[in-house]
């Protein structure tokens, strides 16, 4: 088995989430007692976000690429950044280290694409949904058209976030806004919707639509454990 590195904390709420799910499955896979082998590296957030919506986007680089070498000198064979959104400077994390990063956007669009899906909502922090590191990638190297929410509905998104779910608080009514919001994406041809932001699977859930949803934090650890798990 490998060692799966995990770059946590950003924020802690979905750091458990990883941590869970990795270990739920390599147990349903191998039985009996076992675990995972995971190294976890987990920032304060609180420095995190404040770099990232002062827009300096090379210091949150530096303080992750730091974060990334000392997992890899725990041991860790790859690396998995439990974040969407600070795969943003993923590609400056990469040039720090050795061991390679398994991109989040890469395991959500191959789940996509085994469902045959072509059109996709995607929600997350407004850094996400409107900038191109994430998008972009979707839409060249898997040919997915995305579409994002209006403005007003994307300032709601990142407020819930970063005010409600980043702090563990989970509210009825701020699920209902979540739930219009994917319906008015699948009504403008969103054939599913990607929760683009590793908390919001916190507040949201299949059982919540009908509306095919794709949790990223959930395909981004079950990914982690194939890698591990293969040969």
């Amino acid at each position: 088995m490998k060692t799966i590195g995990l770059l946590g904390g950003m924020s802690w709420e979905s750091t458990v989430s990883y941590y869970q799910f990795i270990n739920e499955r390599v147990r349903e896979r191998l039985g009996e007692q076992h675990s995972a082998k995971i190294c976890l590296y987990s920032v304060d957030f609180d420095e995190i976000e404040r770099l990232q919506h002062a827009g300096a986007w090379d210091r949150t680089a530096v303080v992750l690429t730091d974060a990334a070498r000392r997992v890899e000198r725990c041991g860790a064979d790859f690396l998995v950044i439990c974040t969407n959104t600070m795969h943003k400077v993923a590609p400056e994390i990469e040039k720090g280290i050795s061991i390679p990063i398994l991109h989040i956007a890469d395991a959500t669009a191959e789940a996509i694409s085994d469902r045959g899906l072509k059109t996709v909502g995607l929600l997350g922090t407004k850094f996400t949904m409107e900038q191109d590191f994430y998008r972009g990638k979707l839409e060249s190297e898997y040919s997915l058209k995305v579409l994002i929410p209006d403005e007003a509905e994307r300032d709601l998104v990142h407020r819930v976030i970063y005010e409600e779910l980043c702090l563990g608080e989970i509210k009825e009514n701020s699920r209902d806004n979540f739930l219009e919001i994917i319906q008015n994406l699948h009504n403008k041809g969103a054939q599913g919707v990607i929760l683009g932001c590793t908390e919001i699977a916190l507040l949201v859930k299949q059982k919540h639509t009908d509306v095919p949803l794709f949790d990223t934090t959930m395909l981004h650890a079950l990914r982690a454990v194939d890698i591990a798990l293969s040969p």
